[in-house]
């Protein structure tokens, strides 16, 4: 097996295949041995790493993917975002062990298309898939999961979003940051960069706690928009930090999953990657 950085890609690759898996079986019926040998590891090397990562065994796991789940957090654990904001869950909010701070660019900034805005970028490897990462001196503007779409289009989906900026390849300047998100240790900042309406969405996000969920709904009514029900979808969609600003966590008042722009697979490995390490 690889030693150092090559370690924790490899175990990367191993979590994001084992999830990968469960999700394609329905989420039930795979037996530790059938996935630890998917995975040429032992049943026990197995079971020791993906508890590591995940915070409970592969077989307690399997029970988050069950097709009922988003319907599950929404009777039990849906968030009512005024409370969350009252009591101090807006602003800087833990993410288990991850401290978030963030900045919002000016609306001018997003309005010239980023025109004057340095933007670094980067490839790294994650338990859901390739990420492509970028940001800005003021903290990560951009992460997207590459998987569904590809590098192409992933890069042209974030990059279009501020034409004007100029984009360069520097990985090792966001590498700290891309790993302390995933690993769920340490301080990552943030930069928004939207228009004040996104940017407005993407704050109520960040209050929604990891294990529980919201709606679109309540988003709408959180920022005081109770009309805009639809152009909050629509924010949500554009929310260009995948995983550190949750646009997974909202659903449909149904208890649908609603869309997701990097791909429903992913989302559904989020909730019931996050529920199970709540509940471990």
């Amino acid at each position: 097996m690889p030693d150092g950085k090559g370690e924790q890609d490899y175990h990367y690759q191993v979590i994001r295949r084992a999830i990968d898996r469960i999700d394609a079986h329905g989420g039930t019926g795979l037996t530790l041995e059938q996935l630890a040998a998917e995975m040429q590891m032992s049943p026990a090397h197995f079971q020791r790493l993906f508890s590591k990562w995940v915070g409970v065994s592969p077989k307690r796991y399997q029970q988050y993917l069950a097709l009922d789940h988003a319907k599950t957090l929404l009777r039990d654990r849906f968030t009512t975002l005024e409370t969350a904001q009252g009591t101090g869950l807006s602003g800087s909010g833990r993410l288990h062990d991850l401290f978030l701070r963030w900045e919002a660019m000016s609306p001018g900034t997003y309005a010239s298309g980023g025109a004057g805005l340095k933007i670094n970028y980067g490839w790294f490897p994650s338990p859901f898939g390739e990420v492509l990462a970028m940001g800005t001196a003021a903290g990560l503007c951009g992460m997207a999961f590459v998987d569904d779409m590809g590098r192409e289009a992933a890069f042209a989906d974030l990059a279009g979003r501020w034409p004007k900026a100029a984009f360069t390849p520097a990985p090792e300047r966001l590498k700290a940051s891309v790993e302390a998100a995933f690993a769920q240790s340490g301080t990552v900042d943030l930069a928004l960069i939207g228009a004040p309406f996104q940017i407005k969405v993407w704050e109520a996000l960040l209050a929604v706690p990891s294990g529980h969920v919201t709606t679109y709904s309540e988003i709408a009514r959180a920022i005081g928009s109770p009309g805009a029900v639809r152009a909050v979808g629509t924010a949500v969609g554009r929310n260009p930090i995948s995983f550190l600003i949750p646009c997974h966590r909202a659903l449909r008042k149904s208890g649908a999953l609603g869309g997701y722009h990097w791909g429903l697979p992913v989302k559904r490995a989020l909730l019931a990657w996050e529920t199970a390490r709540l509940d471990g």
